[in-house]
C-alpha cells in the first residue's frame, strides 16, 4: 500500500490526482455505509451523506491544489507521527478519557503525546533546513501550530469513531485486511488536510 501511494505522489501530474479521487470515492462509499447503518431516517441520511460529500471532496480538491511534495510529506507525516505517539503515550500513561462513550480508548495523554508527535513531525524538517519550512522566521509560528494539527487529526478520528459506534461497526469496511478501511487510514488527514490547505489556497 505504501509503494503504491507513493508511487502515485512522486508521479504527480495526472496519476497523483487519479489516485487521490480514488481514494476519496472509496473513503466516501464507506462513510456513506456508515450513515446508512447508524440511521434509518431519510431525512438525516440526505444531510449526512451530502455533508459527508462535501467534507470528503472539498478536502480531495484541497490536495489536488497542493502542488508541493515537502508539503504533502509533511501534511502525511504529522498525522503519522500524531496517530504513532497517541497511541503510546496512551498506553504507556493511561489516565483519564477524552470522550469514553464516542472512543474509549483515547485519552489526555494520547492527546498529549500526539501533539509532542506532531511537534516533531514539523521541528524536523526545520532543524534540517528543509525547504520551504526553512528559516528562522518561520520556525516559532509552525511550532506553535503544530499542537493544533494534533487536535485536528484527533478529532478527525473522534468524528469517525462517533458514526462507527452509531453504526455499531468496528471498521468502516474490510478493504484492508487487519487495517480495516479507507476511511480508517485517513480519518485524521482529512481535517489536516482541510485546515491546512484552505490556509495555503485562500492565503494567496
Amino acid at each position: 500500500m505504501l509503494v503504491v501511494a507513493g508511487s502515485a505522489i512522486f508521479a504527480g501530474g495526472l496519476i497523483r490526482d487519479l489516485f487521490f479521487a480514488a481514494i476519496g470515492l472509496i473513503c466516501f462509499a464507506e462513510l456513506v455505509r456508515l450513515i446508512w447503518r447508524g440511521t434509518r431516517n431519510a431525512l438525516g441520511r440526505i444531510v449526512g451523506i451530502t455533508l459527508g460529500a462535501v467534507y470528503i471532496g472539498y478536502a480531495v480538491w484541497l490536495l489536488m491544489q497542493i502542488n508541493s511534495m515537502p508539503v504533502l510529506l509533511l501534511l502525511i507525516g504529522v498525522v503519522i507521527m500524531v496517530d504513532t505517539f497517541a497511541y503510546f503515550f496512551g498506553r504507556s500513561i493511561g489516565g483519564p478519557k477524552i470522550a469514553p462513550r464516542i472512543s474509549p480508548s483515547k485519552t489526555w495523554a494520547g492527546l498529549f503525546g500526539g501533539a509532542v508527535g506532531a511537534t516533531l513531525a514539523v521541528g524536523l524538517p526545520l532543524a534540517l533546513n528543509w525547504p520551504p519550512f526553512a528559516g528562522p522566521d518561520a520556525m516559532p509560528s509552525l511550532l506553535l501550530f503544530a499542537p493544533l494539527l494534533a487536535v485536528v487529526a484527533q478529532a478527525g478520528d473522534f468524528f469517525e469513531s462517533w458514526l462507527k459506534r452509531k453504526a455499531a461497526m468496528k471498521d468502516s469496511s474490510n478493504l484492508i485486511p487487519g487495517h480495516g478501511g479507507v476511511f480508517d487510514r485517513i480519518d485524521g488527514l482529512i481535517p489536516v488536510v482541510i485546515v491546512v490547505g484552505s490556509l495555503m489556497v485562500f492565503s494567496l
